[in-house]
């Protein structure tokens, strides 16, 4: 009887601390979505329009969902070609915090986004299946599900930056669907002995059917500036 009125003490004692904890959570404000994979490519492969037309890709899917109105920008890259410059995704997407549908923080800020090293850019960071969802909140098939789109297109290094060796790492600037390479990363952190949300490996071509083939779909992430 001393037992049961105890634990029944203990109970007592403690359920107004829970519920102290349970308002607290329940009035945690919701953070606006900062953060998404693409629900659908632009059906051309990596020829996305450029960055001016992943951009409205981008714009147009948060629309949809009630965040439109935050700039938003799709974290690619950018080789120097007719006259404009190099382009860095980092550059592109503002500070941050970053947050995802369902109010999940995936990165504070840049540095923590990549890590600044090769180590942390792989680690650093909240990306990860359970985390990098669509625009809607819903998960983007990876490693182990059919299809497997865990290829997400960046055209980018590590670090967030444009390749420097000269070779086509961006599908022309993401206006091809036909010669060239992507640099793709994995959302879902697994295949190849290679964890990084932004450069795993390249594409075997530019096409729909050849971002397929290496596990991809064509999307790309979308941040809010």
């Amino acid at each position: 009887m001393n037992k049961i009125i105890a634990a029944l003490t203990l109970t007592l004692a403690s359920a107004p601390f829970a519920l102290a904890q349970a308002q607290k959570k329940a009035a945690a404000p919701k953070q606006p979505i900062g953060f998404f994979i693409t629900s659908e490519g632009s059906g051309k492969g990596a020829n996305l329009g450029g960055l001016a037309g992943a951009d409205a890709q981008c714009q147009k899917l948060a629309a949809a969902v009630g965040a439109g109105n935050r700039t938003w920008r799709a974290y690619l890259s950018t080789n120097a070609a007719d006259g404009q410059p190099v382009v860095n995704a980092r550059d592109r997407i503002g500070q941050g915090p970053w947050y995802n549908a369902t109010s999940q923080r995936v990165a504070q800020n840049l540095a923590d986004l990549h890590g600044d090293t090769v180590e942390l850019a792989r680690m650093g960071n909240f990306i990860n299946k359970l985390t990098a969802l669509n625009e809607k909140g819903e998960k983007i098939n990876g490693s182990g599900d059919t299809p497997n789109i865990h290829d997400i297109l960046t055209g980018s290094t590590a670090e967030g930056k444009a390749f420097t060796d000269g070779a086509d790492h961006t599908c022309k600037n993401w206006t091809s669907e036909g010669e060239g390479s992507a640099q793709v990363g994995h959302h879902d952190r697994t295949g190849g002995g290679n964890i990084s949300w932004n450069t795993t490996h390249p594409s075997r071509g530019c096409s729909q059917a050849n971002l397929v083939s290496t596990g991809g779909a064509g999307l790309f992430y979308c941040f809010a500036q």
